[in-house]
């Protein structure tokens, strides 16, 4: 059999590589499509890499406009060569929403495996994954309702973080006073946020300091910032390593938000784009909160910091509280204990896999 996957992200690259070991235990398949080192070391051949394809915010995406057309072009021109069986879309909305019209006007199977977040601003969107999706599967608990409501049965499978993380913590483990700084996974974010992460994070005495990096990026990309910073550790590609020993973090909201919480690590979320995205994110976003930890508790367990917010003095305030208020740390642990429960257990890779190679095919 025959899988296209494309996910656009280092999130996405996580998840698909994890869909694509459990597709291999249950069948005898070909992965091809747009990923990352993760995915290619689970087997997919890859046409690109996501970071040829990774921009965020409006006004970033639009500068970067005629890429993004030329690799929706060259994908698609791939998929008619290579013809797969099934094409599976990893989150990654603006490109791959308009390849599932694409693809579903060829009568090619689509599975959409991590829905697009548009519950938090472009609810508008879903009659195109009504119209052009043949499965949808879900990984955050309050979706299936969401998606029920505007006419598209979403299927929940629970969150593949569970599978990739386990259950422990790890606790004993902890270095009393080590902050880990999760700048992002592209560039754009780490420039916005890193210089205001390591200010904060020296400012405060005695604790030790790393950086979470990812080769996607570059070393020397954050040896822009970190030269200035020779105390300061990266560690590159070893997140989950660095979050089974940090005491407390500071996060740029994404993915890694929910990584931090279920690694049981107390933390700060932040996060700055451009003024222009920025205020167009203002007018467009419908959700009370910019981290995944706080919606899906539905109240306010972590504090949240965007854009102008986000200053070092600010930032280090929260460090102290999070490393010496024993009381204010409880309670976040308590909120990751409650967080573990709505997600459900383990299996969500294993059970996707099922889905994408049984989903049947509404043609055109």
């Amino acid at each position: 059999m025959r899988i296209y996957l494309v996910a656009g992200e280092a999130s996405g690259d996580l998840h698909g590589a994890s869909l694509i070991l459990a597709l291999r235990q249950q069948q005898d398949v070909r992965v091809r499509g747009i990923g990352g080192d993760r995915m290619a070391a689970a087997g997919m051949e890859l046409l690109l890499h996501y970071r040829q394809t990774a921009f965020m915010g409006f006004w970033e995406v639009l500068r970067h406009l005629p890429r993004i057309v030329r690799a929706l072009r060259q994908t698609q021109s791939d998929i008619t060569q290579w013809q797969p069986d099934v094409l599976v879309l990893i989150d990654y909305p603006g490109f791959n929403l308009r390849l599932a019209r694409w693809a579903h006007q060829r009568g090619l199977k689509v599975v959409y495996y991590i829905a697009p977040q548009l519950w938090a601003w472009h609810a508008a969107r879903v009659r195109l994954i009504r119209k052009y999706v043949d499965c949808l599967l879900v990984i955050l608990p309050f979706e299936p309702a969401f998606f029920r409501q505007h006419g598209v049965e979403a299927i929940y499978v629970g969150h593949p973080l569970l599978d990739i993380l386990g259950q422990e913590t790890h606790d004993r483990n902890r270095q009393p006073r080590l902050v880990a700084l999760l700048p992002g996974s592209r560039r754009q974010e780490v420039a916005a946020m890193l210089p205001t992460m390591l200010k904060a994070a020296a400012g405060i005495k005695g604790v030790e300091i790393a950086v979470a990096g990812l080769s996607s990026v570059g070393q020397d990309f954050y040896h822009r910032w970190l030269h200035a910073y020779p105390q300061v550790q990266l560690w590159l590609n070893r997140t989950h390593e660095l979050l089974r020993r940090a005491s407390a973090a500071v996060v740029t909201s994404g993915t890694a938000t929910l990584e931090t919480a279920l690694l049981g690590v107390p933390q700060v979320v932040c996060y700055r784009g451009s003024e222009l995205s920025y205020q167009i994110a203002r007018r467009l976003v419908r959700v009370p909160y910019i981290s995944l930890v706080n919606l899906i508790v539905n109240r306010p367990l972590l504090r949240e910091l965007v854009q102008h917010q986000v200053r070092a003095p600010v930032i280090a305030e929260e460090l102290n509280r999070l490393l010496d208020d024993e009381a204010y740390r409880d309670g976040i642990k308590a909120g990751y204990m409650e967080l573990r429960q709505l997600l459900g257990g383990p299996g969500a890779s294993h059970l996707a896999a099922q889905y994408v190679l049984h989903c049947p095919s509404r043609k055109a």
